[in-house]
């Protein structure tokens, strides 16, 4: 069995991407009130802040900032998805059961980097804002109502129309070719 090492650094910044199961399913936009329930949820027990995502049918890109002192965004993953999975079996819907008898709403693992700077924050809060337009769900990334491009856009960090001409990095960092 591969061992897979991660990066553990109190207080880091980090870049993931958590992935349903069913690549096909679009529970996370149909269920999108409950997602971001399961994060408020989850912030107020171990608290983190959200400094970018974006919510897509069937993955989520985020970029997370831990506490001083503290490394353990694993957890926080898993209460994530416990909380959400919870939630939508509690609407009535169909969620599948793995071999074992678990729920597989959710891939069993996660992807991780750890933001190294400035510019490597940067980098991966465009491919954040970007990605609805990667995946051809919106024609720019202002049209997709489930990102933080909104409070950035709010707040004055990009122009409301930023994206918009395909000119954003666009680089494939932080998903696997399928």
């Amino acid at each position: 069995m591969v061992h897979y090492r991660r990066n553990f650094v109190p207080g880091g910044t980090f870049f993931f991407t958590v992935t349903l199961d069913d690549r096909r399913s679009s529970a996370l936009i149909d269920h999108v009130v409950l997602l971001r329930a399961a994060f408020r949820k989850v912030r107020n027990e171990r608290p983190f802040v959200t400094e970018a995502v974006v919510i897509l049918p069937d993955h989520l890109h985020a970029i997370l900032t831990l506490p001083p002192g503290d490394s353990d965004f694993s957890d926080r993953w898993r209460r994530i998805k416990g909380s959400f999975t919870r939630s939508v079996i509690a609407t009535g819907a169909q969620v599948s059961r793995d071999h074992r008898g678990e729920y597989s709403l959710w891939q069993k693992r996660f992807w991780e980097h750890t933001i190294r700077d400035e510019r490597d924050f940067e980098r991966c809060a465009d491919y954040v804002h970007f990605n609805p337009v990667k995946h051809q769900l919106a024609a720019s990334p202002s049209d997709w109502p489930f990102s933080s491009l909104h409070r950035y856009v709010r707040a004055g960090i990009l122009p409301p129309d930023w994206g918009g001409d395909g000119s954003a990095d666009t680089s494939n960092f932080g998903e696997r070719k399928d």
